[in-house]
């Protein structure tokens, strides 16, 4: 039989073992909240991960852009040719102003002799107005009896439509300027007194679009066929379900895609004949890696944001040297003449061998994040450097980038794209426009002249 001091020496142990277990698990809820809490602390937002800028709660501070500070001053650089409106040689006006007395006698000066001293222009536009044109065919009856009659020109195959430029300035003012179909329709109404319902404009952007498609196939034979691609893609919505935009573009042609997935089956669709030996230049998106090419080039600027991350989160300076090394790269990248492409360089030798330091690194097993992005370097290692064996590749795909950023401005100011076959006419003639705009040509006169192209 215990005696009472047993007894409460045994209590005693009890509590004690229950408090140890009670604080094993409070450490381990204590451990599991800071990290919550320093993820909370330290959230990604468009300056030091892939989130877009529409993303961030708040606009992020400005210490902590990557972009470096410049040693020149703000505004137009020594050199910089100033623009002035200027005279026209040949005006389509000509208005002479005479005096008709003289404003200190009175009297009359119209046979007196004037002579030239100054002018000035004024530059405006004519009154707009819609131009109604009527085609009339006939019929008569020849001399063996036979009626013959006259044909309407193609294109006019119905009572009344639109022309083609209507035509075009719906497809440069929807697509290029991203007026949603209310502003549009207004616009139309009040400046051309032309009133078209919302069904009348997806008619006339599919109508152009129809008649785009071989300039867009052309478009995407020049991508397929580069030697440098580079290729993003963006989520996008369609009458409230989640869909897919892709480009891949190089430095004259843009190729867009509307796609309801993310996945190797947009790519295999679109891609079939990709030029084997071409260097795809992209984000760390797996699908990517599915495409069948022989070499991939890294965005650099993704890995440098997410070692902006990294930093703030852990705040230790791992990420911090790969972030030094990629830049050093960059610089590199600028000093290099075509011929040191091919031929030993010790300065990236060098870089290659602190990546490979950096990736042999043992990593505090609690910085888990950073560990992953270790892991996946490890894994894609042979595509970090890939632009500085090759003189045309950039280092990060910043122009895949702004191929894709129209589609988002496009949904922000419009919401969302109501069915399926709308998004496919903005990625044809967006791809188009931005093709148009690589080459230095007039957008507009390029639309017209896809809406004077006669479908077969």
């Amino acid at each position: 039989m215990q005696t009472p001091e047993q007894i409460i020496i045994g209590e005693l142990k009890r509590i004690i073992l229950m408090q140890a277990q009670e604080i094993k698990l409070l450490k381990a809820r204590i451990t599991d909240l800071e990290q919550k809490l320093e993820r909370y602390i330290n959230r990604k937002d468009s300056n030091n991960s892939s989130l877009p800028p529409s993303k961030d709660e708040n606009r992020p501070p400005r210490t902590s852009s990557l972009r470096e500070k410049s040693d020149r001053k703000v505004g137009g650089q020594p050199g910089h040719e100033g623009k002035t409106l200027e005279m026209t040689e040949n005006p389509d006006e000509i208005i002479e102003h005479r005096a008709c007395f003289c404003p200190e006698c009175g009297k009359d000066l119209i046979n007196r002799p004037f002579e030239f001293f100054g002018k000035r222009q004024v530059i405006d536009i004519p009154t707009i107005k819609q131009i109604v044109t009527e085609h009339q065919v006939y019929r008569c009856i020849c001399a063996c009896g036979k009626i013959v009659e006259s044909e309407f020109p193609d294109g006019v195959d119905c009572p009344v439509r639109y022309g083609k430029n209507i035509e075009t300035l719906i497809g440069y003012l929807n697509v290029r300027q991203y007026l949603p179909f209310k502003r549009l329709q207004e616009m139309l109404h009040d400046l051309f007194a032309i009133p078209i319902s919302e069904g009348g404009l997806h008619c006339l952007l599919n109508r152009l679009a129809s008649k785009g498609v071989n300039a867009y196939e052309m478009i995407r034979q020049s991508v397929l066929n580069s030697r440098v691609i580079g290729t993003d893609e963006t989520g996008m919505k369609v009458n409230g379900k989640k869909y897919w935009f892709w480009t891949w573009q190089n430095k004259h042609a843009t190729f867009i895609v509307a796609s309801t997935n993310r996945g190797t089956s947009t790519i295999n669709e679109h891609m079939n004949g990709i030029y084997q030996d071409a260097v795809l230049v992209h984000d760390c998106w797996k699908a990517h890696f599915q495409t069948p090419v022989n070499k991939h080039q890294l965005c650099t600027a993704h890995l440098e944001r997410e070692t902006k991350y990294l930093e703030e989160r852990y705040k230790v300076v791992w990420p911090v040297r790969f972030r030094c090394m990629l830049m050093d790269a960059q610089k590199l990248k600028k000093k290099l003449v075509p011929a040191d492409y091919y031929y030993p360089n010790q300065a990236r030798s060098n870089l290659e061998r602190e990546l490979d330091n950096l990736l042999s690194e043992l990593l505090d097993p609690n910085h888990k994040e950073m560990i992953t992005f270790q892991k996946r370097i490890i894994k894609y290692r042979d595509h970090v450097f890939t632009f500085l064996y090759h003189p045309s590749v950039p280092p990060d795909n910043n122009g895949s980038e702004r191929a894709i950023r129209n589609v988002k401005v496009k949904q922000k100011i419009s919401g969302q794209f109501k069915i399926f076959n709308a998004a496919e006419n903005f990625a044809i003639l967006r791809s188009i426009i931005d093709t148009t705009i690589k080459n230095g040509q007039n957008v507009l006169q390029a639309l017209s002249v896809i809406a004077d192209y006669k479908n077969d």
